[in-house]
């Protein structure tokens, strides 16, 4: 174990580690997988990632628990939504044995580097999928780099399991209908860049858009996901430009196994007012309990806690996802890979 961390205390952002693991698509296939000690890549300055955005990533967490064993949540959910993001933008799919393979050896060479136990941290791993062919013209790539990089991590919010608020933007869109919204590819991050620092700049955790198209519907709170709960419902978006969140998908099965009833489904601004309580999921902050979304275009504040403090469902859904996550609950789905 590194000593010298202040477990408790880590920001969400990049820490050197041990290594990081890395396999190379060339000649229509793909190659061995590398161990490397070195945090660089060498691209050529023409690489089509770096001019035509070819580029995908995914965001995963390894738990220490309980039990001393250390735990990977949904990682083929991982491999599957890189396997989409690739076909959406003309990649070499990764296939899922490989993925499994590499994210548990990155773990595992990286072992000191994984928080204890109920210090609030993780180790987050970012694979990372990239076209490093030199060429210039819009065209795919011929060769690309697969690499898995981890460091530890505290909670996404500050606060950690707490409520925060959001203001409504009408200015700028993350992504557009039938566009790269729904894969993860770093552009569509890029694009809420400029909305995301006016938001804080105001006074926000984060921005929260309508869709792109009529600005009419829900879409997106920042980069998560959003869900609102009422008349024991859960209700999330249904859109073509939002990302398929693992932790959205998880998080309605435990709803259905807490007797709830889940609804997928467009949801009109203005049905924010009905819910009892809403939240914002992901794998970085699992759920984020909003307090007030803010419309200062129509003059209009939607609040989902008075108290300031996260709601009962909210709270349970939290706990439970969180427990299984950590082998304190069992794992009636499957959904746990224990690194051995």
């Amino acid at each position: 174990m590194k000593e010298n961390l202040d477990w408790s205390n880590l920001p969400f952002g990049y820490m050197r580690t041990d290594y990081n693991v890395r396999c190379y698509y060339r000649n229509g296939k793909w190659g061995e997988i590398e161990l490397c000690s070195e945090d660089t890549v060498n691209l050529s300055i023409a690489a089509t990632c770096l001019h035509y955005g070819q580029e995908a990533f995914e965001g995963q967490k390894a738990f220490r628990c309980p039990d001393g064993k250390i735990r990977l949540f949904r990682i083929e959910e991982n491999a599957a939504r890189l396997q989409s993001t690739a076909r959406g933008i003309v990649m070499p799919e990764v296939p899922t044995d490989l993925f499994v393979e590499m994210a548990k050896l990155a773990v595992k060479k990286n072992e000191r580097f994984v928080p204890p136990y109920e210090s609030g941290a993780a180790l987050y791993l970012r694979p990372l999928l990239i076209g490093t062919s030199a060429q210039i013209g819009v065209h795919p790539a011929d060769e690309y780099l697969f690499l898995i990089l981890v460091t530890p991590v505290g909670p996404y919010f500050k606060g950690g399991f707490a409520c925060t608020d959001y203001v409504i933007t009408r200015e700028y869109d993350r992504s557009a209908p039938l566009g790269t919204g729904k894969y993860k590819v770093g552009g569509n991050y890029a694009a809420s860049l400029r909305a995301n620092q006016l938001a804080h700049e105001q006074g926000y955790s984060c921005e929260f858009y309508l869709d792109a198209k009529e600005k009419k519907y829900i879409d997106e709170c920042g980069a998560a996901n959003f869900f609102g709960i009422k008349n024991n419902t859960y209700v999330t978006p249904k859109s073509t430009s939002i990302l398929p969140s693992i932790t959205n998908k998880s998080l309605q099965q435990l709803a259905q196994d807490l007797g709830m009833a889940v609804e997928v489904r467009q949801i009109p601004e203005e049905e924010l007012a009905t819910f009892e309580e809403a939240g914002a999921c992901g794998t970085a902050a699992v759920i984020s309990p909003i307090h007030k979304i803010d419309d200062p275009d129509a003059g209009r504040t939607y609040v989902f806690s008075q108290d300031g403090k996260p709601g009962p469902v909210c709270t349970r859904l939290y706990k439970k996802l969180r427990d299984i996550q950590y082998g304190i609950e069992p794992d009636v789905h499957g959904w746990n890979t224990i690194v051995e």
